[in-house]
């Protein structure tokens, strides 16, 4: 179900990254269809959809990256399944908060700030980089968010392939810092939806997805988390009508859930000869 070298989507933000050695979680939602999500700050909303699949089905992790803690991004069937020393990398705020709940190898990740996973010759990096839920007061309530670049080398001297996952962000300025430090984006995974709080913008909608890819230039983009709660209003098929018409030259792969999408040929395009 988890080919080597792919990225699985789950469902939500929730994928599964294999590359090499390193087996890697993204914002583990596994609640069924019809179980209600508790996002925090008083938001609640029933899940729409069934995940592809639980963390028993997982193979073994060596790491979780969590973008932040809300309920639709870590819920208590991750909180209970999760292995206790699995290694989660994420926010200060997330940090602290998990390892009051018995997680023991959180690793708080300030923007620009990175941790490496390492196994004989191959290492990837992850480095935290900029993402806002919001503008103005209510960014002050949202829990702080991070986006993240993932830099897989799988021996020295070989040539790096770059991911991007993009936390639930809108489009903001510090944006631009990303696209300055890491031009050469392989695959870029946005978190989508366009979900509002009292009526604002707390995640990228169609437009601004499409604004994003335009700011980012990925080669390829991974559309997730638009369509498993009721809070998330942005139909997805907007996203590629917006993709196609602002920036066709990067390549969409919408993946149904349990669908996975190869990196093994990313890989083979990075690789000189």
């Amino acid at each position: 179900m988890f080919p080597a070298d792919s990225l699985t989507f789950i469902g939500t933000a929730t994928t599964l990254i294999r590359l090499g050695p390193f087996t890697v979680l993204t914002d583990p939602n596994f609640l069924h269809r019809g179980q209600w999500s508790y996002f925090g700050q008083g938001l609640v909303s029933r899940r729409r959809t069934e995940p592809a699949a639980q963390v028993a089905d997982l193979p073994p992790l060596d790491g979780v990256v969590l973008s932040h803690l809300h309920g639709d991004h870590f819920d208590r069937i991750a909180r209970r399944d999760l292995p206790p020393d699995v290694p989660i990398l994420t926010t200060e705020h997330a940090a602290r908060r998990l390892a009051r709940r018995g997680f023991q190898s959180t690793v708080a990740l300030p923007t620009w700030h990175h941790d490496t996973f390492r196994d004989g010759d191959a290492q990837l990096t992850v480095t935290a980089v900029p993402a806002r839920h919001a503008r103005g007061p209510l960014d002050r309530i949202l829990p702080p968010v991070m986006g993240s670049i993932w830099e897989y080398t799988p021996r020295p001297g070989a040539a790096t392939l770059r991911l991007y996952v993009s936390g639930d962000t809108i489009i903001h300025d510090e944006l631009t810092g990303i696209r300055r430090r890491y031009p050469d984006i392989d695959l870029a995974v946005l978190h989508l939806g366009g979900t509002r709080v009292l009526g604002v913008l707390v995640t990228l909608d169609d437009r601004q997805g499409g604004r994003m890819l335009e700011l980012m230039n990925p080669t390829h983009v991974v559309p997730v988390h638009f369509d498993d709660y009721g809070k998330f209003t942005s139909p997805v098929s907007n996203f590629l009508t917006e993709a196609a018409r602002r920036h066709p030259a990067t390549d969409v792969r919408l993946l149904a859930r349990g669908e996975s999408f190869s990196l093994a040929t990313l890989l083979s395009a990075r690789s000189p000869g």
